[in-house]
């Protein structure tokens, strides 16, 4: 365990002065969707979330360990286990109340490894939430997967899990993914292609990868719902955006409007989303609205920054730039070539809290969401469902022609403290 607190010293400044008092808490193991498969989670003193899980695989001979570092490194909410980069699938996720936080300077998001859920998985790289910030206007959770070959990590296999309170928006670079949802969507994500799903008052959906897929590339974004707006019907929504030619530059615009042209995707507040690819040389210049804030996610390349009134920002690969509101210009360049999603909005101007796949305005609404899933997957006896079939009617549905397990809520634990994240 000090080995593994030395290894994760980069997660968090503090690590480095903490001292493991042992013995270390075993938690109770956790069994999931009767999958010979428990979990076992090491808490330290002093320490917010887990410090380390123990997943041991009873299936093989002997039983496979396997000791993953955990969230209490990271004091983020967001620890390691995902169920697939569209849903927020850690099995201890704290909940966070969430806020637009200091507006006035830019700053460099350094992504963190986080490892899909399962012994064989692929990683993504979260930006969002940090330790930094929670939000980009109303954008609240980027998951940047890939290149991945799915024949090693299993490509993704995300079963049913539900949302309330925002909308998910599904970017590729590489590959293909089949959606469906409870209602009663059944589409493809493709490679500059958006797919945009509204959970509002409540839904369920799957995604997995299809069979012909070899490369897997790809961002997986949310967006927060303003309060007046989260209990909306669910919705989906796919769009294919022109390529826009300027300086050197490919711009695909999915959401708001850049260099002239807007999307016709609905959102619930002003947002841009945009794919900016540069030949080497490159260097864009555009203008944007001064009352967002921005934020610059680097695919490929190496990318300098310059928003109006601001420093240069130097942002490597996988990095995510922000940029505060008060620019009414902003040039990119790329010496060697490189792609960028532009992201913006205004400040969100709400707090909310962030848990799972729920935001809401209160940890109780959380807490009657999760609730009313568990409801839904579970039989008679209390015990989860094996086919999504099965599941009983409610607030979340059904996902039509899926027939993986749901996915189970993991354990909300009660007097949960909450605390503000920027």
């Amino acid at each position: 365990a000090n080995q593994l607190w030395r290894t994760t010293s980069n997660w968090n400044q503090k690590a480095a002065s903490c001292t493991i008092r042992p013995p270390l808490q075993l938690l109770p193991s956790r069994k999931q969707n009767r999958r010979r498969f428990t979990s076992h989670y090491l808490n330290v003193e002093g320490c917010h979330g887990f410090v380390a899980a123990l997943n041991i695989c009873h299936r093989s001979s002997p039983p496979l360990i396997q000791l993953v570092a955990g969230n209490g490194a990271l004091d983020s909410g967001c620890g390691p286990y995902q169920d697939g980069a569209v849903s927020n699938g850690e099995a201890r996720p704290v909940p966070q109340l969430c806020d637009a936080g200091d507006v006035n300077a830019p700053e460099l998001i350094k992504p963190r490894e986080v490892p899909l859920g399962g012994l064989r998985a692929m990683n993504v790289r979260r930006t969002l939430p940090s330790r930094q910030r929670s939000l980009i206007g109303a954008w609240c959770f980027i998951d940047h997967y890939g290149p991945d070959d799915v024949h090693a990590t299993g490509g993704m296999s995300v079963a049913p899990h539900p949302h309330i309170g925002l909308q998910t928006v599904s970017w590729l670079f590489q590959g293909e993914i089949e959606h469906r949802d409870s209602a009663g969507h059944h589409a493809l994500v493709l490679p500059g292609e958006v797919n945009l799903m509204t959970a509002g008052q409540g839904i369920s959906h799957s995604e997995v990868s299809t069979k012909n897929v070899t490369l897997l590339h790809g961002v997986q974004l949310w967006v927060a719902l303003p309060a007046v707006s989260r209990q909306v019907a669910p919705g989906f929504t796919h769009h294919v955006p022109p390529v826009l030619q300027e300086q050197g530059c490919e711009a695909r615009v999915f959401l708001g409007t850049l260099l002239g042209h807007s999307s016709p995707v609905e959102t619930y507040t002003p947002l841009l989303g945009a794919e900016l690819l540069l030949q080497p040389g490159a260097s864009f210049h555009c203008d944007v609205d001064e009352s967002f804030e921005h934020g610059i996610l680097v695919d490929e390349g190496t990318v300098s920054i310059h928003a109006e009134g601001h420093d240069p920002l130097i942002a490597d690969k996988d990095d995510l730039a922000y940029l505060p509101i008060g620019s009414s210009t902003m040039t990119v360049t790329a010496e060697r070539g490189a792609r960028v999603l532009l992201l913006g909005g205004p400040p969100f101007g709400e707090q909310l809290v962030m848990w799972w796949n729920f935001l809401a305005s209160t940890q109780a609404e959380i807490m009657a969401a999760r609730t009313e899933w568990q409801r839904q997957i579970t039989d008679d006896a209390d015990e989860p469902l094996l086919d999504s079939q099965d599941v009983a009617p409610g607030q979340f549905g059904v996902v039509i022609g899926d027939h993986l397990p749901p996915i189970p809520a993991p354990h909300l634990p009660e007097g949960i403290r909450l605390r503000p994240r920027r």
